[in-house]
């Protein structure tokens, strides 16, 4: 049998006793929850019994009344059945062997939990643009109260700059989740503590219940919450884990960036715990605090979305630099070879048998690639998608446009220009026209033509010497729009 335990928060205490755990609510009044009176206590309870049944029916007991001699009733229990402490979620995958099969089923159990739990029109404004600003605002400024003196710089101020970045260019996204009805009343605490892994399946208990305010909002900040706890616990593979599985279960298309983003708010909400921690002098909070604005700061650095121009000369290697960057970090990649073609209403590789400035390469139709390119790019931005666009960019005008879609979204905008000797970019596409099976109809007669000087300079883009090693180049590129991503320095 269990041995005999009390815990205390700043909330409650837990007695644990034989197979019973009991939960006694303290008389305490915060910013965010009352129970200041044994009347509001007992409807906490309750609140917590009902709301809690959701996920854990056969742990969530009941209420159950303490009181005084005459039978009259003082104060309540939460009563609960007590689980074992060695199948606690957060002790398990401290261990070596720990079987991800019991991470598996609890994405599974939240996402089934997702599929039915409440949704309507208010709970629909926490997945609003207005929702998420307040919820930014408010708590980058009470942790900026609290950490003043743990800080250096001004780290809260360029987190508060990249997540609002990211929200007011993703109005789309947001707006797309709540009419997918990806809003939802969920559990609003999910932490590898309060989950327990049993032969039978997963207990998920302890949901916010004092307000609803603090379970309702998208199904992936539901999520997100615990896989940021994971990897505050030393384990980010069972975080990524865990969120691939409930991207499978929940049917999931989310875009990658708005995982980040989440986790990236619910650390910054541990961090500001942890400094509320840290003032009432409790050991290792500061160091918590600190490691959670880290956890806040990486996860928004990973969504960021970020615009590529890729441009230069036909045959300079724009193709193999923009495939190169979207392998190593995953962003899409939009070529106006294709796009021309699409179009025109022409197979890929069908020849177009037109000159420079004629027919589908006429000034005209080539206004309206660019247009198309610059659409479809907004377009996934939007989603919260980064984007290499491939194109020879030789037009400022065009460039200009390119710059207003990336202010528009609020991405972080790249420019790379490919630089080649002439000779050897005809040797390129020789080489590549003999080959077949590509979307250019470049010619060396048509590199001849564009090498003239005929447009402004692209004095803004970082110029890439592509005779190098395609390897090299890679990198290169990778190092100037990730460093991050980069595996080393390198040089121009």
């Amino acid at each position: 049998m269990e041995s005999a335990a009390v815990v205390e928060t700043h909330i409650s205490v837990l007695f644990f006793l034989g197979d019973r755990a009991y939960k006694l609510r303290k008389s305490v009044a915060t910013p965010f929850l009352d129970f200041s009176t044994r009347e509001l206590r007992l409807a906490d309870c309750r609140r917590e019994v009902q709301l809690n049944r959701r996920l854990a029916p056969d742990v969530y007991l009941g209420v159950h009344d303490i009181v005084d001699e005459s039978g009259d009733p003082i104060d309540h229990l939460v009563v609960m059945r007590r689980l074992p402490e060695d199948r606690r979620l957060a002790t398990m995958i401290a261990d070596s062997s720990f079987d991800e099969a019991h991470l598996e089923a609890v994405a599974r159990q939240v996402a089934a939990f997702h599929s039915r739990a409440a949704r309507g029109p208010d709970i629909d404004l926490a997945g609003s643009v207005e929702h998420w600003t307040m919820l930014w605002s408010t708590n980058l400024e009470e942790t900026a109260e609290l950490a003043d003196r743990l800080l250096e710089g001004d780290l809260l101020a360029r987190i508060g700059r990249r997540a609002m970045d990211y929200l007011h260019g993703r109005h789309r996204l947001l707006s797309h989740r709540v009419a997918e009805q990806r809003i939802v009343d969920g559990h609003g605490d999910l932490l590898a503590e309060d989950i327990f892994c049993l032969d039978d399946g997963p207990r998920i208990l302890d949901c916010v219940e004092f307000d609803p305010r603090f379970r309702w909002g998208d199904v992936l900040y539901d999520a997100a919450f615990l896989a940021m706890d994971l990897e505050h616990l030393g384990r980010a593979d069972l975080a990524q884990r865990f969120l691939a599985a409930y991207r499978e279960y929940a049917a999931e298309n989310h875009p990658d960036s708005l995982e980040h983003w989440y986790i990236a708010y619910r650390a910054l909400v541990r961090a500001k715990i942890a400094c509320l921690r840290a003032e009432a002098g409790k050991a290792d909070a500061a160091q918590d605090a600190l490691a959670f604005l880290a956890q806040t700061s990486r996860h928004l650095d990973e969504a960021e979305i970020h615009l590529v121009l890729v441009g230069g000369l036909p045959g300079t290697g724009k193709t193999t630099v923009a495939k190169g960057l979207s392998d190593r970090l995953g962003w899409a990649v939009l070529r106006s070879d294709e796009v021309r073609k699409e179009l025109a209403g022409r197979d890929q590789v069908e020849p177009a048998g037109a000159t420079p400035f004629e027919g589908i390469y006429a000034p005209r139709f080539t206004a309206k690639v660019y247009a198309e390119l610059l659409r479809r790019a907004e377009m996934a931005l939007g989603w919260g998608d980064s984007v290499v666009l491939d194109a020879t960019w030789l037009d400022p005008g065009q460039r200009d446009a390119a710059r207003a879609v990336a202010r528009e979204t609020h991405a972080h905008l790249h420019e790379v220009c490919c630089d080649l000797a002439t000779d050897e970019a005809a040797a390129r596409i020789l080489a590549r026209t003999a080959a077949g099976g590509d979307a250019s109809d470049a010619t060396p007669e048509v590199l001849a033509t564009l090498a003239r000087p005929s447009q402004a300079p692209w004095t803004t883009a970082r110029r890439i010497d592509t005779s190098r090693p395609s390897a090299d180049v890679i990198e290169l590129t990778v190092s100037l729009v990730r460093p991050d991503h980069s595996h080393g320095a390198h040089g121009n």
